[in-house]
């Protein structure tokens, strides 16, 4: 996702009623997300669908990365040795094409 633009990326709720499908287009061109003001402030945030999923995924695997921190400082983590016979012992199962 591309960073908003303070000087492009604002637009106040009766310009964004009047032309939405433009600033649909806009935020699919750009990968910039626009923020829609109301009275003045800021009220929403237009999001592109995949930079909405990136930002998810992210925002998952930071959390992700936390648990892990937490598990490990709580002696609950594995080591690197132990992790890697686990995964050659399991190997992956094959799809049925």
């Amino acid at each position: 996702m591309n960073r908003i633009l303070l000087n492009q990326d604002f637009y106040p709720l009766s310009k964004f009623r009047a032309n939405a499908t433009g600033m649909i287009r806009r935020v699919k061109k750009t990968r910039r997300p626009i923020v829609v003001t109301q009275h003045g402030k800021s009220a929403a945030v237009l999001l592109g669908v995949d930079e909405y999923e990136n930002l998810i995924e992210h925002l998952e695997l930071v959390n992700d990365i936390g648990t892990a921190r937490k598990q490990l400082a709580a002696g609950k983590g594995m080591s690197h040795e132990s992790a890697l016979k686990t995964v050659i012992r399991y190997p992956k199962k094959r799809s049925k094409s």
